[in-house]
């Protein structure tokens, strides 16, 4: 798939919060990433203000990280654009592992299943096409989850989720992106559907006595929920 250049600058630190200098040195002290993702980020930017909808390279390595620290072998990512984020947790993977990857568009996957080809993690991807919600709710029952991802449309992140938790293994990890989103979560003239979602699923998430969550500053935020044993 051909991607037209643009004009539109470069996309700034996700890490709105921090002095440019600073994020550019929490990146250069994160592994880096390799010239496969270097040519995916260039391909995606060239779409441009939907570059923002890619994960930071920061964010990457730390989902490379996390899936290989808990042993994951079944993943579940909600929301997957060009690709990027699916092939940082596809890395992760036990061997034998797999993603189910789950998005709308058949133009932007289309990007990402040849980003898949070219680092050779194709094999470990079952690209799902369709609304999220449907597409969790017909996931096999007896399915059990390592690990999931969702960065997708705000205001259904309550309902993914609740899809996903009763597949989730105990002990297994929930990442949620961009909960800070740029800090309009704190601001209290922002009262968009999207703000308001988050603000909401952050809130319920906290409450929750099926998980335990730490809300990292990292990127535009990222929400690492543990699922705990049934009687937590």
């Amino acid at each position: 798939m051909d991607i037209p250049p643009t004009d539109q600058p470069p996309m700034g630190p996700k890490a709105f919060f921090l002095p440019e200098d600073l994020a550019d040195y929490v990146a250069a002290h994160s592994s880096a990433p390799d010239p496969v993702l270097e040519r995916l980020t260039e391909r995606t930017r060239r779409l441009g203000s939907l570059f923002s909808m890619q994960i930071a390279p920061e964010q990457g390595a730390f989902m490379t990280l996390l899936t290989a620290a808990i042993g994951a072998r079944v993943a579940v990512e909600v929301g997957t654009f060009t690709g990027y984020s699916s092939i940082c947790i596809a890395r992760g993977l036990a061997p034998g592992g797999r993603l189910i990857a789950c998005d709308r568009s058949d133009e932007w996957t289309a990007v990402a299943r040849e980003a898949w080809l070219e680092a050779g993690v194709d094999d470990r991807i079952d690209l799902r096409l369709g609304p999220a919600a449907e597409t969790l709710a017909a996931l096999d029952p007896d399915l059990v989850v390592d690990l999931a991802f969702i960065d997708a449309d705000k205001e259904n992140y309550l309902i993914y989720f609740e899809a996903l938790l009763p597949h989730m293994r105990p002990g297994g990890v929930v990442l949620v992106d961009n909960v800070l989103w740029s800090g309009r979560v704190v601001d209290p003239v922002a009262t968009d559907a999207d703000t308001e979602a988050l603000r909401v699923f952050n809130d319920a998430v906290v409450a929750d006595s099926r998980v335990e969550v730490a809300m990292l500053p990292l990127a535009d935020g990222v929400s690492v929920i543990r699922v705990l044993p049934p009687g937590g």
